[in-house]
């Protein structure tokens, strides 16, 4: 549990001797990060540091093995091929090509890839997602009803949605085209148009981490269109487009579209699955409006986003959206002169090594802005930085 390795933490510095200071240089992470860590605070960091930190205490692996037992999510890693045997064997046993038992499973994997999505790193859920596919694909010639074919191509719509979404945070631009295409053609045959409208969104998110505000705008209205009323893609399509007014400077469209979705939110009971990627949840709004007014240089920004990071953190098991929320503290610091503790916040997300390939241009913003400043914490970030900067896709 995260108790336990924050306690392994502690008592392993001691025994070493080292003050917080001498580890936080030597694992090179920011020394209140490292206290919070043995606080119990922070939900255990990503691999990478936990790994230098293992290092830097010579502890030959054993808080490698308490972080691993701090994660809630299993390794994906383990028996990679047991679900699609399990498919395979349902589908054998009930003697058809595909089975409405087969469907049903295939159904609940893909539910539970997309769950998966926010505490898993993209580069381990990718050959999950791509193993379903293959299965889902090899089904599409077999024997079955109407009703079961289009079973099977709105299960293969989703797995379609959520393979283009890993490769868009890989940065994979050909291959996240490539699926958003399967998915859209797809989400056609079965008129499906919820599949549809989230891969619009998808869209509208790729091309607004890319800078072209115009489009994500564009993108997100459409999106809009295309959902049914009231479903999560509408939701999400929503808060895409209050992300590209912000981005394009106009503060009155995107208090408005704040505003809306706000307001639509505070209707929607929470899902059952908040933590499914493709179920809006009503909490996400806070978080949603914290990143807004970041982008928007909204002066509220460092208040929202303050109490949004005390939220997650209370509930600790969003690692990724924890920093994320942590690089939206930081623009808002820097939007009002705090350089020096933005440039904290932004060493302690980046530290997690939960920052995709997708948001890298957020921590890149962040410590262009520390750097112009002239802040002297600015050294220290960029070298955490370097560290984490994620390879090409």
């Amino acid at each position: 549990m995260a108790a336990d390795f924050a306690e392994q933490l502690r008592r392993l510095r001691k025994e070493r001797g080292l003050s917080l200071r001498e580890l936080a240089r030597e694992a090179l992470q920011n020394h209140n990060y490292i206290h919070q860590l043995e606080q119990g605070k922070r939900t255990a960091p990503g691999p990478d540091v936990v790994e230098r930190l293992d290092r830097a205490l010579d502890a030959g692996g054993r808080l490698i093995s308490a972080a691993r037992g701090a994660d809630s999510i299993r390794t994906l890693d383990d028996e990679p091929d047991a679900e699609i045997e399990a498919l395979e064997l349902v589908r054998r046993v009930t003697a058809s090509d595909v089975s409405p038992e087969t469907l049903d499973q295939l159904e609940r994997a893909a539910d539970r890839m997309a769950m998966a999505y926010a505490t898993t790193p993209p580069d381990r859920l990718l050959p999950r997602v791509r193993r379903h596919l293959t299965y889902a694909s090899s089904l599409l010639d077999a024997r079955k009803t109407l009703a079961q074919h289009r079973r099977l191509i709105v299960v293969g719509g989703w797995l379609s949605l959520l393979r283009a979404t890993l490769h868009i945070d890989l940065r994979q631009a050909d291959a996240a085209d490539a699926h958003l295409d399967t998915a859209t053609s797809l989400a056609g045959q079965a008129e499906h148009t919820e599949i549809a409208a989230w891969a619009l969104e998808t869209q509208a998110w790729d091309v607004l981490t890319s800078g072209d505000y115009r489009r994500a705008l564009s993108l997100s209205q459409r999106a809009q269109a295309t959902a049914p009323a009231g479903s999560s893609a509408y939701m999400q399509a929503t808060a895409q487009e209050g992300r590209a007014w912000a981005r394009l400077g106009d503060r009155v469209q995107t208090g408005k579209v704040l505003t809306r979705l706000e307001r639509m939110a505070g209707k929607r009971p929470e899902p059952d699955r908040p933590e499914h990627h493709y179920q809006y949840d009503p909490a996400k709004a806070h978080s949603y409006a914290a990143t807004t007014l970041a982008w928007a240089g909204d002066p509220a920004a460092a208040r929202v986003a303050r109490e949004v990071l005390a939220e997650l953190e209370v509930d600790g098991a969003r690692p990724r959206r924890i920093a994320s929320a942590r690089l939206d503290l930081s623009l808002a610091l820097l939007t009002s002169g705090s350089a020096d503790e933005a440039a904290a916040e932004a060493q302690a997300a980046i530290g997690t090594g939960r920052i995709v390939p997708s948001n890298w241009w957020r921590a890149t913003e962040v410590l262009t802005a520390v750097e112009d400043a002239g802040a002297p914490e600015a050294a220290d970030l960029r070298e955490v930085y370097e560290l984490h900067r994620p390879t090409a896709g």
